[in-house]
């Protein structure tokens, strides 16, 4: 099997958790204080991934700055798209309590749907072009990044759907949004493998390290509000413990 082809599925069958999280949120009452709890455990993977994993792998291929900088420029590009997207109803896009239908009151149908659609695009692309770049050189894929996109992004779908449904966004609508991610999540993984294949390593370096910042940037704006908002005080200890489970997937990975 061509390794860009397996780089899409890797990328499907991390995007597919968006799924399997939407359909929890959708169709069980899960309680808000569960999906916080669940929210905090993604951050905390998703935490020990860039920084074992992304941001690791980036210092050794490029070096400090190449890394340093498409760290910070990541996290930038990131907070800038992030606060536009928040103007046009995508800013409680994560939340799973009423954040989402307040906010909808104040936004046209239209312009906030599409900004929520591509606020779930902006969340996910970075993760999946990740998983590409992890299989340049002939290389395996990084089974610890799958695993921290796929442990993460199945709190996201929870909560997001969760809130969409509360706003009244309709049942097509909301598995179009997820099922469209998935999609697109294999697109980028496929993407990060071939678009990067012919360039220099700093510039893969860079690229990596772009992703981890915006990864890094997603989680302080959206997730961790989210986990903290029921949570409170157990926030910190969870986030702990998606830390180190996925510090032992990668130590037990190399």
């Amino acid at each position: 099997m061509p390794i860009w082809l397996q780089a899409g599925l890797w990328g499907w069958l991390a995007g597919f958790a968006l799924l399997i999280g939407a359909a929890i949120g959708y169709f069980f009452k899960v309680p808000t204080r569960l999906i916080a709890a669940i929210m905090a455990f993604g951050s905390g993977v998703l935490i020990s991934a860039l920084s074992f994993e992304l941001m690791d792998e980036a210092y050794k291929q490029g070096g400090f700055n190449a890394t340093a900088l498409g760290f910070v420029v990541g996290a930038g590009v990131y907070t800038v798209a992030n606060w536009l997207l928040a103007k046009y109803g995508a800013k409680h896009r994560k939340r799973s309590g009423d954040q989402q239908a307040k906010e909808a009151q104040s936004t046209t149908e239209s312009s906030g749907g599409a900004a929520i659609a591509v606020g779930a695009l902006l969340d996910g692309i970075p993760e999946s072009i990740v998983i590409g770049l992890s299989m340049l050189g002939g290389s395996k894929v990084s089974l610890v990044a799958v695993a921290a996109i796929f442990l993460s992004n199945i709190p996201e779908g929870m909560s997001s759907a969760a809130g969409m449904k509360k706003a009244g966004r309709s049942r097509l609508y909301i598995f179009g949004i997820w099922g469209g991610i998935m999609f697109i999540s294999g697109i980028a993984a496929i993407s990060g493998y071939s678009v990067f294949n012919a360039f220099s390593v700093e510039v893969i370096a860079a690229t990596t390290a772009i992703a981890a910042g915006a990864i890094l940037a997603m989680i302080a704006d959206t997730m961790i509000p989210e986990a903290f908002e029921t949570a409170h005080d157990w926030t910190g200890l969870i986030t702990v413990l998606g830390f180190l489970t996925a510090f032992m997937l990668t130590k037990l990975g190399g």
